[in-house]
């Protein structure tokens, strides 16, 4: 393997991911708003503020060589050597983007009247319709113009809109953070009484999946802490990054009686290995208990093979009455 000196590696490793792609992949880059970019193969891709997130994988990084390798499945190697190798044909013209301002104030989506997409496709998930329609009674689903996303808001002790996740009700799979969302106010149900229990979910769809669920066994959802954590990070191999997400550290520390804490996360590898690394911090001083979902990738999944299978097993029993008689 050739030798590249430590400096040109730290050269390589300082190269942002926006001046990457401006200067050798433009036809890569889109832009979605101010300051705002993804990418045209992957479209949950989020390129701001000098990060870059992947929305539906649940992982980021701060540069170049992060996005070769978690993207592209590059080795850190090749990542280096074809950032280098770029920069020996063309030097980089530096894109610099303005780095994140603390207490940016929200801007939510503008709303639609009539959420009637938002509406069809969360029924489409198989959200029960109740809940569903009390959520936009209390503005924390709601359905945006022009673009019809359906948006979740997340509020703060005064009731006050801090948070916001969109995502397209098409196939594009559009989604992100409106500006100024705090991750500490993500979307979530809080129990109506006094409980010892929350359970967390990586996305705002899971979580209304979940009490989904509830309701379908009779269970009233109103009783549970349901918080989203608005996607997950692929834990890092040393403990430096291994932080419980704010969202989830302000409601334990507003709520001393919580005592059991469940993990729905995924059933993919960034989810399993992010439900481990939350309870190796967790269950310091909480009980914790992984509940993945038992069949599909997550929640949502779960919630319509149940639902696929229970509307089987009704149109088999109808059709039995009707040959017995």
């Amino acid at each position: 393997m050739p030798y590249i000196p430590p400096e040109m590696v730290k050269k390589a490793e300082e190269m942002d991911l926006l001046t990457y792609l401006q200067n050798y992949e433009p036809q890569e880059l889109v832009k979605i708003g101010n300051r705002t970019y993804t990418t045209r193969t992957h479209d949950s891709i989020r390129i701001s503020n000098g990060l870059w997130n992947w929305f539906s994988k649940g992982i980021g990084g701060k540069n170049a060589v992060s996005y070769l390798m978690k993207v592209k499945n590059y080795t850190f190697f090749e990542a280096i050597q074809t950032i280098l190798g770029n920069v020996n044909i063309k030097e980089p013209i530096t894109y610099k983007q303005e780095k994140k301002k603390e207490n940016i104030p929200i801007i939510l989506p503008q709303k639609s009247f009539d959420p009637v997409n938002a509406k069809k496709y969360l029924m489409q998930r198989g959200i029960d319709v109740e809940i569903i329609q009390e959520c936009i009674n209390k503005n924390m689903i709601y359905e945006s113009v022009p673009k019809h996303n359906v948006v979740f808001v997340g509020f703060d002790d005064k009731n006050s809109p801090q948070y916001a996740f969109y995502r397209g009700t098409n196939d594009t799979r559009f989604m992100g953070e409106a500006k100024g969302s705090n991750k500490r106010y993500s979307f979530r149900l809080e129990a109506k009484i006094k409980s010892k229990r929350v359970h967390l979910f990586e996305s705002a769809i899971d979580l209304l999946s979940y009490a989904t669920l509830l309701k379908m066994k009779n269970l009233d959802w109103h009783n549970e802490n349901m918080i989203s954590l608005g996607g997950v990070n692929k834990p890092s191999k040393t403990n430096e990054n291994k932080k419980i997400p704010i969202s989830i550290e302000d409601f334990l520390k507003k709520n001393p009686d919580i005592k059991e804490i469940y993990l729905h996360l995924d059933n993919d590898e960034v989810g399993r290995n992010a439900s481990k690394s939350l309870q190796e911090i967790l269950s310091i001083k909480y009980e914790v208990f992984d509940r993945p979902p038992p069949i599909g990738k997550d929640c949502n999944d779960y919630l319509r093979y149940v639902l696929c299978n229970r509307n089987f097993n009704k149109n088999t029993k109808e059709k039995v009455k009707e040959n017995v008689r």
